[in-house]
């Protein structure tokens, strides 16, 4: 019952499925203590009927009362004992989940993000996790209990007599019957809520993401109006469903309680022939008051197991995904960067085709080349970022691919063009670069950096917070903390992508000569379309269409009246354009 098969279906954990164990065992235990409930009653009524009648009784009062007693007590501790393990233990479970689903993540090779957009992955962390938490803690428990103490439940009621136990248990398998015959509609309905609800979020994101935008062109009302028609899809298709499924589960419901009908019935037509008494009819009137109970919020709830489905999948999705893994241990020979007959797609478009070079250790090694050629994805690769799909990416004569990124990557100091900082101050910004650095360390970064000229203007200098992704700061300035990040760690490779894009010529002059002075020694590959950038560059590689074209000195390249030379020339001239005047 409680397999590998079942553990995927829910996305339960070991623990999980352990908890789940749990509960279900003290759900039954509980249904069939408040069962004797109805067997203390019966016996305090066949008590006073003999009374009444004048008859003799083996019942004593002070026993009646304390068997009442006793079952108060049980009753207590046994639904506290099944609150702890059908809802306490589920929150450690869902805690567990969005971790394990973090941690995950974090392991992913990047090209998976590619495929799927934040939204979608906070929805998976958030609302699938939710959804799931619902179902671990209100459903499968009480579901998996109800069917084991109704099942002991309904063979003590056949010794009593067959014929009303028939006549009050058949309404259970026709309602889970109707439920369970309706799954794959529920669950159509849920994939198809699921992808309206996306939707929603995909345009709420891309509107807050892109409201400079928005404003400037004055499009507010067009986004707006967009939206509502996404909402307004996405609240018929909710509808749609939720009715759908209301429909089922009131029809079960009411199937249900046609079990109350049947009894009376059946009893009293067995009553009437002598084949019973009154006092057994009187029993399973009280155990159909009962019987039904524990399937009542089963039963309301049995939908949304099913709908859970397509947020076990989800999440299953992520955890089955292969992660960027390898060895821990790594010794390279030097620090030299190969890259031997790679190629490298996106999906199903080729970026890179047979790239082939060598950045040296010691040596400053710029890749050049037009928008599009592959020069930031080659950065990306040389970090394992990304895994090639043919060839192979050497340090130190180790293949890359064998080591595991986190190890690696303590080989790596990056600074790309798309800078990513967090809502936190400047000094912990810089300091994600070397955990542990002290403040001494983490401002002589900032200092070479060329930090200081404006972190000196902010209220609070380097305990200033920064807001999400720097949005207090411009983009000269976020980038130079990024550099300051990754001066701090100095490794013994230094990727710099674009690293001063977004710097003045002033800034840029003063940076490049704070980097060349920390890069002495190390592994460099830079990627710029500045030419004077790159100018002191020891090897250039020009990629064009995610080929190398040419790869030489500078003079060389020069020299060689290329690709190069046409890229530099090109710069020079626009460098004297000026406007005519009208």
């Amino acid at each position: 019952m409680f397999g590998p098969k079942f553990q995927r279906k829910y996305a339960l954990s070991d623990k999980g499925v352990h908890n789940i164990k749990q509960g279900m065992v003290w759900t039954i235990i509980t249904n069939l203590v408040v069962m004797c409930g109805t067997g203390i009653l019966y016996i305090t009524m066949d008590h006073f009927m003999r009374l009444l009648l004048g008859e003799s009784t083996v019942y004593h009062p002070w026993l009646i009362i304390l068997s009442i007693v006793i079952f108060l007590i049980l009753s207590y501790l046994t639904h506290y004992k099944q609150y702890l393990s059908t809802y306490s233990l589920v929150y450690e479970e869902v805690e567990s989940t969005r971790l394990n689903l973090a941690e995950r993540l974090r392991k992913l090779p990047l090209g998976y993000f590619g495929k799927r957009d934040i939204a979608d992955m906070i929805e998976t962390l958030m609302g699938d996790v939710s959804r799931m938490e619902h179902v671990w803690s209100h459903v499968l428990g009480y579901l998996y209990g109800a069917y084991v103490s109704t099942a002991i439940v309904a063979i003590c009621l056949c010794i009593y007599d067959w014929r009303l136990a028939l006549a009050c248990l058949w309404p259970i398998p026709v309602a889970f019957g109707l439920l369970f015959g309706s799954r794959r509609f529920n669950t159509n309905n849920a994939i198809k809520t699921k992808k309206a609800a996306l939707v929603v979020s995909d345009g709420i994101q891309e509107a807050l993401e892109n409201i400079k935008e928005i404003r400037a062109n004055n499009l507010q009302q067009r986004y707006l109006d967009q939206l509502n028609a996404k909402i307004d899809q996405h609240e018929k298709i909710m509808a749609v469903g939720e009715i759908s499924t209301g429909i089922f589960v009131n029809a079960a419901s009411v199937i249900m309680r046609l079990g109350v009908a049947t009894t009376i019935l059946i009893g009293a037509n067995l009553i009437l022939s002598g084949q019973i008494d009154f006092m057994l009819f009187f029993l399973f009137l009280l155990v159909i008051t009962r019987i039904y109970a524990p399937f009542d919020q089963s039963l309301a709830l049995i939908a949304e197991m099913f709908i859970s489905q397509v947020s076990a999948d989800r999440i299953m999705e992520i955890n089955e995904m292969p992660i960027a893994s390898g060895c821990e241990i790594f010794k390279p020979h030097g620090h030299d960067i190969v890259f031997d007959h790679v190629h490298f797609a996106y999906g199903h478009q080729e970026v890179l085709t047979d790239v082939s070079f060598v950045a040296k250790q010691g040596q400053i090694t710029a890749l050049v080349g037009p928008s599009g050629s592959g020069k930031s994805t080659c950065a990306r690769l040389a970090a394992r970022l990304w895994d090639v799909q043919q060839g192979k990416i050497t340090e130190g004569g180790v293949d890359i691919s064998t080591i595991d990124p986190e190890v690696l990557l303590t080989d790596y100091s990056m600074v790309f063009q798309d800078v990513v900082l967090f809502d936190d101050t400047i000094m912990e910004n810089i300091r994600l670069g070397k955990r542990g650095a002290s403040d001494a360390q983490v401002l002589a970064a900032a200092k070479a950096a060329n930090c200081d000229e404006f972190v000196n203007k902010l209220p609070n200098g380097y305990a200033t917070p920064i807001g999400e992704n720097g949005a207090r700061l411009s983009g000269g300035e976020r980038q130079r903390i990024s550099i300051a990040r990754a001066l701090l760690k100095d490794a013994p490779i230094v990727l710099l992508d674009e690293a001063t894009a977004s710097l003045d010529v002033e800034n840029e002059t003063k940076v490049q000569n704070a980097i060349s002075c920390l890069l002495e020694g190390k592994t460099v590959l830079v990627i710029a379309h500045r030419m004077r950038t790159i100018a002191a560059a020891d090897h250039i590689v020009v990629l064009e269409k995610g080929r190398v074209v040419e790869q030489g000195s500078p003079d060389a390249l020069m020299a060689r009246n290329g690709m190069y030379r046409r890229m530099v020339e090109l710069q020079n001239e626009n460098g004297h354009w000026k406007l005519n005047e009208a």
